[in-house]
């Protein structure tokens, strides 16, 4: 007698493959086929570099160190791969919901019948029943399941991309926060070096007033380059501070504070080849979590127009009941209940409507904000070109002229030592040779930050993860 449910169950689901989701198609890009071209840029026609992570971008044992801490220590990006479970688990109930839930119950009632009902004596009945049967599962005749489980599995996929996209900022700002310390302190110790100086010209000033050979000008002069450069100095070391404490936020862990480390040098972080603009589209993971969001909203759609239609849902279960525990398994104990049920939406005030238009604007809104996602990526890519080629002609020039303002404060220093000129000349140079060295250490700073970020802005290195979802 069960024979009955059961092929109508297996009939309802051989025929819920209906899908009214609209056909997916990816947006064109907004952006021209090619980076932009110019005395900014240099030319580059090479193809995307295959790099398996950052290991092979830094080239500096202590800073791949605090990488490696970061990613296994900051809160955030355990924050993210947290919500990329949980989404998971979201999808994993919502694809549930494709296949009926059985469930096995057993029950007793004993009851007392009075005898004012019984007419004679009181009595007390037992009855004993097991059952194992579905309970209000729809039959997914147009999609609307299906879709919803679509867009929970789009959905969760956009959170795998989100924590990749984390995961690619957290190795960025590790770098850019390790250089900036690095930058600090080496402008920390020129400064020290400087002010050294300072206080030995203000010495050499103050004995050559007290002869008569200086000027009270002189001495003043002496005196505010020395106040400049203490002043400089305190600015140092509280960045030097404040840098280590933004490093050890990143990193999640204590940063030693006497760090041994190369230097900062040009070759610090290697130089990836840009490729083509339509490798951004696989290569980004805020992009692939735009689109990801892009067909999520699609399969909204579907799940929204299977609204309009009807919606069958199954109750059914067999068992066996009888008065009698020992007889529950006996012959003419069996029992089952079919129970098909069929809703209709014949008025909603326009309900289903409105939820329609709402989905089809959701998606029309997920459709610019994936094609901003490109733009912005085609513009922070051709930035760092920009930024690559001008930084270094922009370092060569500020290195000659290094040298040239060294040469120069060699020279004021020896006519100024001989009696030739003034310590005026001397100051001038002094504060030249200083400020130039500053600008070299700043600029060796925005070239190697800006490398970083292009690296981020061609996704990185990652290999793309296997779909395994699907």
């Amino acid at each position: 007698m069960s024979r009955l449910p059961l092929s109508l169950l297996c009939a309802a689901l051989f025929l819920s493959g209906c899908s009214l989701i609209p056909e997916y198609r990816r947006p064109e890009s907004p952006n021209a086929a090619q980076y932009p071209q110019g005395p900014a840029y240099a030319a580059n026609t090479q193809p995307a570099a295959s790099v398996d992570d950052w290991r092979g971008l830094f080239n500096d044992p202590a800073l791949e160190r605090l990488i490696e801490s970061a990613l296994a220590n900051n809160r955030d990006l355990r924050v993210a791969a947290l919500n990329v479970e949980a989404f998971q688990a979201q999808y994993r109930i919502q694809r549930a919901d494709l296949f009926p839930a059985v469930s096995a119950t057993g029950s007793e009632l004993r009851r007392r019948m009075p005898p004012s009902v019984t007419r004679t004596k009181a009595m007390i009945t037992s009855t004993y029943a097991v059952n194992l049967g579905v309970s209000a599962y729809e039959l997914d005749f147009f999609g609307r399941v299906r879709s919803l489980s679509e867009q929970a599995l789009m959905t969760w996929l956009s959170t795998e991309e989100a924590r990749r996209s984390a995961q690619l900022s957290l190795v960025a700002n590790v770098a850019s926060a390790y250089l900036t310390w690095r930058a600090d302190q080496e402008l920390l110790a020129l400064t020290q070096e400087t002010l050294a100086a300072d206080e030995q010209s203000l010495r050499l000033t103050t004995r050559s007033r007290q002869a008569g050979k200086s000027s009270a000008l002189e001495q003043i002069q002496a005196q505010t380059s020395v106040d400049s450069t203490r002043a400089s100095l305190a600015r140092y070391q509280r960045q030097v501070a404040q840098d280590l404490n933004s490093l050890t936020l990143l990193v999640g862990a204590p940063v030693p504070e006497h760090l041994p480390a190369l230097p900062l040098a040009n070759d610090l972080v290697a130089q990836l080849p840009a490729g083509l603009p339509s490798d951004l589209l696989q290569r980004r993971p805020d992009i692939l979590q735009a689109e990801y969001k892009l067909k999520a909203a699609n399969a909204n759609i579907g799940a929204a127009r299977a609204a309009f239609f009807p919606s069958v849902s199954l109750t059914a279960n067999a068992g066996t009941s009888s008065t009698d525990l020992a007889g529950l398994f006996k012959g003419g104990s069996g029992a089952w209940t079919f129970q098909p049920q069929l809703s209709l939406p014949v008025f909603n005030a326009g309900s289903l409507r409105a939820s329609l238009d709402y989905a089809k604007l959701q998606k029309d809104i997920t459709v610019a904000e994936y094609e901003k996602s490109i733009q912005t990526a085609f513009q922070e890519v051709a930035d760092g070109l920009a930024a690559r080629k001008t930084y270094q002609d922009q370092l060569q020039a500020q290195h000659d002229l290094v040298q040239a303002t060294q040469d120069y404060y060699d020279m004021a220093q020896h006519r100024y030592l001989s009696g030739v000129d003034s310590s005026l000349t001397f100051l001038d140079a002094q504060r030249s040779l200083f400020s130039s060295q500053q600008d070299l250490i700043n600029d060796r700073l925005a070239q190697l930050v800006a490398e970083v970020n292009l690296y981020t802005a061609l996704g990185g290195g990652w290999k793309a993860p296997p779909d395994t979802a699907r």
